[in-house]
């Protein structure tokens, strides 16, 4: 593509950004940053990165440039030195920069020799901080995860909840008004949370195409991989998602794929840079350092219907939510056999959490020492140790 037509291309996206009036909160974190580094925001395929830039054109209009790098097949660094001393452009916004292979290296090169703010935008977390080229000093990475419930609410439906946290939670300190985003809560889990689900009324024949393009394009972008193993990559994905949510792990995953455990750690670990899958790995010791696997939403609905799936999605909605909020969060595993809750989450002080239905109660924290304890179940239960499952999408 020459100049001209990439230069039409920014107009035209910086046209397009006038119709998103509303911001997501990674919009105004970048926005107020002000540090030396460039700035990459990964997130899943429809998160809403591309859209954020095309904002941030549009913010900063004159002073900055979006590219998107699948439109270009020149050099990078040589397009972006002569749109600087050219035109004085100050800010470029790339889009989907795994797709152009040396990103890595003209990154570094325009950092060390340009005066110039970079942000781009990748679908996959690209292994950045073990690359030869150093760009750990020079590159802040933030992700952007599809909408939280309380996000959704207000592209949604124009309606605001106020943020709690999980020390409200457990005090019952939830005002009444809150437990009123309960009613979105099955929407958003079966596609809502998707920000393309605005405009799309079925999310999951797009969400299908999103997985296919990850499997088959974006994932072979950054690993090397025999053409029979994307295959294997398709059965780990639908084996997980036909599977109950227990006992989803690297060895489990080997037997019934029918690869070597090292394979399945590194088709899991690529699927999870990819957004599809989240591994939480185990708490204590004497345990077995295999990562508990569960599904990105709403994939396991590609597999299962709602009410066959329902187990799965509440703890994959639970471990997003708090992945989503930067949480440090474990799965607990006994080495006799014996119940114990789901998870803990290290916060200002250990919580221990059981996600399920509205059967649960205090005989799942049977001899745990923790104190601060939370059975997040369907409903709006809020006595003793019962909370409302959806109060995890409002969460800060």
């Amino acid at each position: 593509m020459n100049i001209d037509q990439l230069l039409e291309l920014d107009r035209l996206a910086k046209d397009d950004a006038k119709k998103y009036v509303k911001k997501r909160g990674i919009y105004e974190d970048i926005s107020l940053d002000t540090g030396a580094h460039f700035t990459g925001i990964v997130g899943p395929r429809g998160a809403g990165k591309t859209i954020v830039l095309k904002q941030l054109a549009l913010a900063h209009e004159r002073s900055a440039f979006y590219v998107s790098l699948d439109t270009m097949d020149g050099d990078l660094f040589d397009f972006i030195r002569a749109l600087h001393e050219t035109m004085q452009i100050q800010l470029f916004l790339l889009d989907e920069v795994h797709v152009y292979p040396r990103f890595e290296a003209d990154l570094k090169k325009l950092y060390d020799v340009l005066d110039i703010k970079v942000i781009f935008t990748s679908s996959t977390a690209l292994g950045m901080y073990e690359s030869g080229y150093d760009l750990s000093r020079r590159v802040l990475l933030k992700t952007l995860y599809p909408f939280s419930l309380r996000e959704y609410a207000q592209f949604k439906y124009g309606q605001t909840f106020d943020a709690v946290t999980l020390e409200d939670i457990v005090e019952n300190r939830v005002s009444p008004d809150a437990l009123r985003a309960g009613e979105h809560f099955s929407p958003y889990i079966q596609g809502g949370l998707m920000p393309f689900a605005l405009r799309e009324p079925q999310p999951l024949t797009l969400l299908e195409n999103i997985l296919k393009t990850v499997i088959r394009k974006d994932i072979p972008r950054i690993a090397k991989l025999l053409t029979d193993e994307l295959d294997k990559i398709e059965q780990v994905v639908r084996f997980i998602g036909l599977s109950g949510v227990d006992g989803i792990n690297y060895s489990s995953v080997a037997q019934n794929v029918h690869v070597t455990n090292y394979k399945a750690e590194q088709y899991i670990t690529l699927l999870e840079r990819a957004f599809v899958l989240h591994q939480v790995f185990p708490m204590g010791s004497n345990v077995l350092k295999e990562p508990k696997v569960v599904m990105a939403l709403p994939y396991r609905l590609l597999y299962r219907s709602l009410s066959d799936a329902i187990g799965g999605l509440r703890e994959d909605f639970f471990v997003e939510a708090f992945k989503a909020l930067g949480k440090e969060i474990f799965y607990l595993k006994s080495m006799r056999g014996q119940k114990t809750p789901d998870y803990l989450i290290r916060d200002r002080e250990d919580i221990v959490f059981e996600v399920g239905g509205k059967g649960k109660g205090r005989s799942q924290f049977k001899g745990v020492a923790v104190q601060r304890k939370i059975i997040f179940a369907d409903g709006y239960d809020m006595t003793d140790v019962r909370k409302p499952l959806f109060l995890a999408g409002l969460c800060k």
